[in-house]
């Protein structure tokens, strides 16, 4: 098997939650709980590669081996103020054009309903994408007009977000929340031994679903709620 690029492949997304009366627990607690607590996780910025494919967690997850170096854009927050409401969310923004790349946005706040943080990291991921696409806009323009205008452009395929929220429950524990985008370098799954066996066809062209193409038009990549 050849050497493995550095421009990922797939991408899931995926969201936790954790407690504890310590701060460091209360963050693993939420890597156990998004399923990613048992890789040395790389935080890197927001670009999703060209032809990079968007795959549900499931499919992600066998995928990587335990201990593995993985590349994530993390979005993470955390308080132990009594009733405090938190959020971490991770945006995107998909181009049609899917040979060239798109971004991903790290947002996190307090105080927002998770519809709220979601909408804005998803704003921060289209605004960046447009920008670089050439599409004016009006920046003070709230997200529902901007979307619409992206998305008649006929520039972007789709834009989304996966965003965790949780009011703080107990007095003096921490509460830990977090969003990511878990990047996968390779096209095969991996054994307990670490063997793969790549999943592209014998005739070595590309899978039309790894580059995102289906008869060969961009294909609409499925939604991080969709994923879980």
């Amino acid at each position: 098997m050849g050497e493995t690029s550095h421009v990922p492949k797939k991408v899931f997304f995926t969201k936790g939650v954790g407690t504890h009366k310590d701060k460091l627990t209360s963050f693993e607690l939420a890597l156990r709980d998004a399923g990613i607590a048992k890789y040395n996780l790389v935080t890197v910025s927001s670009i999703l590669p060209p032809f990079c494919e968007a795959i549900s967690k499931s499919k992600g997850i066998p995928m990587l081996n335990d201990g593995e170096i993985v590349f994530v854009v993390l979005s993470r927050n955390e308080s132990n103020e009594h009733n405090r409401l938190i959020s971490a969310s991770v945006g995107a923004a998909v181009p049609a054009d899917r040979s060239q790349y798109g971004y991903l946005s790290e947002y996190h706040s307090f105080g927002e309903t998770e519809d709220k943080a979601g909408d804005y990291a998803e704003d921060l991921a289209a605004s960046m994408l447009a920008s670089t696409l050439g599409i004016e806009f009006d920046v003070n323009q709230g997200w529902d007009e901007k979307e619409t205008l992206f998305k008649m452009s006929g520039k972007f395929v789709k834009t989304t977000n996966i965003t965790q929220s949780i009011v703080v429950d107990k007095q003096g524990e921490w509460t830990s929340v977090l969003a990511a985008a878990v990047f996968i370098l390779h096209d095969f799954e991996k054994d307990a031994q670490g063997n793969g066996k790549d999943d592209k066809p014998d005739n070595g062209k590309a899978d039309s679903k790894a580059s995102g193409e289906k008869n060969g038009k961009p294909a609409a990549q499925p939604s991080p709620a969709e994923k879980q």
